[in-house]
């Protein structure tokens, strides 16, 4: 088969005699709409042109394309009978308690099923090589040009000849070496891992072949678009909805809002943006740089100098040191100094974002947050009030000055992806329940097929017991402390606080930063939040907190006698209040 290798981007090349990738100039001359070369190709690149085209499981042509989160696209009979997934609580939705084991081979990974859709793209692309294929064995029928076909005994291929099956599939078939290799898999006879061998070359064969290509080549083009930016696909992602799209053409629209381009359905950012959670398109990817070459070579070119572009440029973002200011949450400023009036007026006239990092005495801190500008006060002395929102996390890897404020150059902060967020609570559940089991002496182990019982539910009552918890316990722990707080009138819960933050959220996601800026406590504590990359671990930051405010009582016993006994998180509630009172600043809700 033909040869791949990875680029920078992580997309494999491929290198089919027709063309030439790589960093090496291409020919600028070349038609990419004109026909392969099929004199040139080698049986191996033969068998790779309906190789892409047959499932990995059943090996035969694709129907009802299924891509999966691994990448990998199967057919929709191919999907196993989905099972009750154990131990996940988190964005506990249907379809995400059933799921399915990959029947891929190199993955074997448990897949949520709702995140297993109809790929939209791959089926509209069979569709178009199917009717290519099956009309060229029409008009195949009755020529002059036969091709004799057989698989290679993998056996013999790897060296060991004393396994050899005795017999080999093996069939005549008219038309060319294309068209026998397709007739070969639509009968099952070809395995999907399977080499085949060709008869001696026969009259017209090349020319059948070529034809077959080209057809192919020009009629799947129109269906290997971006529906973002209308070129070919580069990196290419499918969503848990079965839509693809370029995946920096993806991330860009992710940046403003959560929904689908096309349908419109939520979807959460890092699972289908970042390649760390979310694989590429695998049918896709081998397809375009197996047709499409020279385009993808210049799509790479176009992306890698838009990135160079981008990474000229010194630094990335206007920075106000001030406070700590959380995603999805509302910061209000009061800005009276000259360079944060100029840096403010600057970014009302871009896109209205800046970050914000906490300021302190040795500098600033390195983790922010990205704001959006929601509304803006003007008054005639130049001083401003700003009502800003949270939007991304960024981390500072180098910084300068501008017109008296700092500027950075960042990095962003993304979360994990669904599945590993839920994988990570099954393994902490496990865990627990090994050591629960060690020392009562019993054993637990759940086999495939079998269904789990529901999870007891459990309310944590020390550090120890946080990380045995699952994520909905860590959060109904978390409400049920809020609601406790407010029925006791709690003085840090007035009810300005939930008229700028909202009532408590019962989203696992946004809860940790509602809470951040509720509770009162130390802004070091409240700073470890911005550099986790779990919800999970955010929660049990939050609940680590909530156990620590219960069990924090201070008796004051002046000669031997209780005079009075109060909350810890009280006292930490005055000092916090008081102290930015007597600072002149309340950056929480400024006057």
């Amino acid at each position: 088969m033909s040869s791949y290798q990875e680029s920078e981007e992580g997309i494999a090349l491929a290198t089919p005699a027709s063309s030439t990738t790589g960093d090496h100039e291409h020919d600028n001359t070349h038609d990419d709409d004109a026909p392969f070369d099929a004199s040139k190709l080698s049986p191996e690149q033969v068998r790779q042109v309906i190789q892409l085209i047959q499932c990995p499981v059943c090996s035969l042509p694709l129907r009802d394309p299924y891509t999966l989160p691994c990448g990998g696209t199967i057919c929709k009979r191919c999907l196993p009978t989905p099972h009750q997934r154990v131990d996940i609580s988190f964005f506990a939705t249907s379809d995400r308690l059933q799921g399915i084991w990959c029947p891929v081979a190199g993955c074997a990974k448990e897949h949520a099923f709702g995140d297993c859709s109809p790929d939209v793209a791959v089926g509209r692309i069979l569709d178009i090589v199917e009717a290519r294929l099956e009309k060229e064995v029409e008009e195949a029928l009755g020529s002059e040009t036969t091709t004799h076909i057989s698989t290679k005994d993998s056996w013999v291929e790897a060296g060991v000849p004393s396994l050899r099956t005795p017999e080999t599939t093996s069939m005549v078939v008219d038309g060319g070496r294309v068209v026998a290799a397709y007739a070969m898999a639509k009968r099952g006879d070809l395995e999907y891992d399977a080499e085949v061998t060709f008869g001696s070359p026969a009259h017209g064969q090349a020319v059948c072949d070529a034809r077959v290509l080209s057809t192919i080549k020009e009629g799947a083009r129109t269906e290997a678009d971006c529906q973002i930016c209308y070129a070919l696909f580069y990196d290419p992602v499918t969503t848990p909805c079965g839509h693809t799209f370029c995946r920096s053409c993806l991330q860009r629209v992710l940046d403003h809002a959560r929904y689908c381009p096309v349908c419109r359905r939520p979807l959460s950012i890092q699972p289908v943006a970042y390649r760390e959670s979310c694989s590429s398109n695998q049918f896709l990817t081998k397809m375009i740089t197996y047709f499409w070459a020279d385009l993808l070579d210049e799509r790479r070119r176009a992306v890698v100098m838009e990135r160079i572009s981008d990474g000229n440029r010194e630094y990335d973002i206007a920075v106000f040191i001030c406070t700590l200011s959380f995603p999805s949450m509302p910061t209000f400023l009061h800005v009276f100094e000259p360079r944060y009036r100029l840096m403010i007026r600057r970014a009302l006239e871009g896109d209205r974002t800046f970050g914000m990092v906490l300021g302190g005495v040795g500098g600033f801190s390195k983790v922010g947050t990205v704001l959006r500008i929601v509304n803006v006060e003007f008054f005639a002395d130049g001083r401003s009030l700003l009502e800003t929102v949270g939007t991304t996390r960024f981390r500072i890897l180098d910084h300068g000055t501008l017109d008296g404020y700092v500027v950075a150059k960042i990095q962003s902060i993304n979360d994990i992806s669904m599945a590993e967020e839920e994988e990570l609570e099954a393994v902490d559940i496990r865990a627990g329940r090994s050591r629960e089991n060690s020392v009562s002496g019993d054993h637990d182990t759940i086999p495939r097929g079998i269904s789990p019982s529901p999870m007891q539910r459990r309310i944590p009552t020390t550090p120890e017991e946080i990380a045995r918890t699952s994520t909905k316990d860590l959060m109904d722990f978390g409400a049920a402390f809020v609601s406790r707080m407010r029925e006791q009138s709690a003085p840090w819960l007035e009810a300005r606080m939930f008229t700028i933050y909202g009532d408590c959220p019962n989203d696992p996601a946004r809860f940790p930063w509602w809470l951040a800026n509720i509770l009162p406590v130390r802004e070091a504590e409240k700073y470890r939040l911005l550099s986790t990359t779990s919800v999970r671990e955010r929660l049990k930051l939050c609940c680590g907190w909530i156990l620590e405010w219960q069990e924090a009582t201070w008796y004051v016993r002046p000669f031997g006698k209780t005079i009075r006994s109060f909350s810890l998180g009280s006292f930490f509630f005055r000092f916090w209040f008081h102290g930015n009172k007597l600072s002149g600043r309340d950056p929480r809700c400024p006057r």
